[in-house]
């Protein structure tokens, strides 16, 4: 299998990058230059995590080291909901820009454009993409939404794969190790069943998943030795017969968004925020 995925603007995200969400300050930049060398070339960001300059400072010793070229690497970024105005959008993207000491977003081309602003004011959108039609000359590229066997998410794959839009899965192995209530994926018997026939990890078995569903997946570790094993997964692929297994696993949303949802939010409930699908 191809280690990209090309998008509908031309680009190509990288199948597999280096998730950076609650990697700390003093092991994230460890964790992006181990995963470099080791082959990754998608390392995605946000300013919200709070190391993107730890993450900058890694990626100029890459650059200056001769590791890799910036135009080698796709970085993404994220703009938090107190910058979703399109006025507000420069100041958040120069901020994330001198964080990372970079001079763009993305992978080939500079953009510095007022269009990455709130999907309502810019895309339009009137709720999430599903049924979705946006008034855009710059339709969305890439949805980035957590993805993994726990929660498929097929309603939206198949929006995805009908319009054109590449699905990319954020916490695509559950986000193990975090505070949410059943979050490890990779103790789910099915998926450990099916690892064991194989001769690779659960993790494995999970990335695998979402890239046979031609899902890009950014999962997180600060382990090298994780780091290496999670891009173990190109000369090799799950059965059919083994892949069908995974519909009978529980269906459960981990990252449930509880920090939006409150009276004085503008989603008072799960129910809001995700349109009914908790």
């Amino acid at each position: 299998m191809a280690k990209h995925f090309v998008l509908n603007t031309g680009a190509k995200i990288p199948s597999v990058g280096l998730g950076t969400w609650q990697s700390d300050p003093g092991v994230v930049g460890n964790a992006v230059y181990a995963a470099v060398k080791a082959g990754y070339r998608h390392i995605d960001c946000a300013s919200a995590y709070n190391n993107e300059k730890e993450v900058g400072l890694a990626l100029k010793k890459l650059f200056e080291e001769g590791v890799v070229k910036r135009e080698d690497l796709f970085i993404t970024s994220k703009l938090w909901c107190d910058h979703h105005a399109p006025e507000d959008v420069p100041e958040a993207l120069d901020a994330t820009l001198n964080d990372l000491q970079l001079e763009f977003i993305g992978h080939s081309e500079p953009r510095r454009d007022p269009a990455l602003a709130n999907l309502k004011a810019t895309y339009h959108l009137t709720s999430h993409l599903p049924g979705q039609q946006w008034r855009t000359r710059v339709p969305p590229a890439v949805d980035q939404v957590e993805c993994h066997p726990g929660w498929q998410q097929m309603k939206l794959h198949n929006f995805c794969q009908s319009t054109g839009i590449h699905l990319s899965a954020y916490s695509p192995l559950g986000s193990p190790g975090s505070t949410f209530m059943n979050s490890n994926v990779l103790k789910e018997p099915i998926i450990i069943s099916i690892a064991e026939k194989l001769g690779k990890t659960p993790a494995q078995v999970a990335l695998r998943w979402n890239i046979q569903m031609g899902h890009s997946v950014l999962p997180k570790s600060v382990s090298e030795e994780r780091i290496k094993q999670n891009l173990d997964v190109y000369d090799w692929s799950i059965p059919e017969d083994l892949l069908a297994k995974f519909s009978e696993i529980k269906q459960v949303r981990l990252l449930r968004g509880n920090f939006i949802v409150n009276p004085q939010s503008v989603y008072k409930t799960h129910e809001e925020l995700w349109d009914g699908e908790i």
